[in-house]
């Protein structure tokens, strides 16, 4: 199954009508999302992967802001030297996506998963849907709830 329809069958299995949105432009980057989206920057999900010390975690946050590795050090209980960006061979093995298609749905495997409290500004986010080109709506609290992830304080 490819992982725009991953992302899509898992939209479907929790009921919530939503349907992926494919562009025929780039929606890699919190900016192009933005532009395509025709959203503000803020609300684009940036779905980070980081590593803490051998497992990685799913980082959500918003777009206009930048993951702080000291915090999600902090929560997770590791040191900030355990802490660091996965690469891009590691974030395909995590979560079934490339670089710039991460999704918080349809994950190949079950990740840790956090949410930033700066996206509870809005109302309605919208998340890479597992392709360069492909994103979906959701409002923030359902996000919430499907992904069962903890709401904290992630950004500098």
């Amino acid at each position: 199954m490819s992982s725009i329809k991953r992302v899509q069958a898992d939209l479907d299995r929790f009921g919530l009508g939503i349907k992926v949105i494919q562009f025929a432009q780039s929606t890699a980057t919190a900016e192009e999302a933005a532009a395509a989206a025709g959203c503000p920057l803020g609300a684009i999900v940036k779905s980070l992967v980081f590593m803490a010390d051998i497992q990685p975690v799913l980082v959500l946050v918003a777009g206009d802001h930048t993951a702080d590795q000291k915090k999600l050090a902090e929560f997770l209980g590791v040191s900030k030297k355990k802490v660091r960006i996965a690469d891009a061979e590691t974030v395909l093995q995590a979560t079934g996506f490339a670089v710039g298609g991460v999704s918080a749905l349809g994950l190949l495997h079950p990740l840790t998963t956090l949410i930033d409290q700066s996206l509870v500004r809005f109302e309605t986010v919208w998340v890479a849907a597992g392709a360069h080109n492909a994103v979906f709506p959701i409002p923030f609290q359902a996000l919430v709830q499907v992904t069962g992830a903890p709401v904290i304080d992630l950004v500098k």
